[in-house]
């Protein structure tokens, strides 16, 4: 004779994962968003060449710029 379970599960487990996953995702957004060193990237990025020149920056060093003291020593 042979005996059968059938359970149901009634809290799946991927929505608990998903949720948590969403959450991490939205926390690091907001630290990315805060950061006053990103900030201060797309506020360079937003001035023209000649405000730029004005400061001794090209445009292409605006993050070189900003990181040169934690990542290019």
């Amino acid at each position: 004779m042979a005996h059968a379970i059938s359970t149901t599960d009634y809290y799946p487990k991927s929505h608990v994962f998903k949720h948590i996953a969403d959450w991490v995702s939205t926390r690091m957004q907001k630290i990315g968003a805060n950061d006053p060193r990103l900030r201060r990237v797309r506020m360079l990025q937003a001035m023209n060449d000649a405000q730029l020149s004005a400061l001794a920056i090209e445009r292409k060093d605006i993050v070189h710029h900003v990181f040169r003291d934690t990542y290019y020593r």
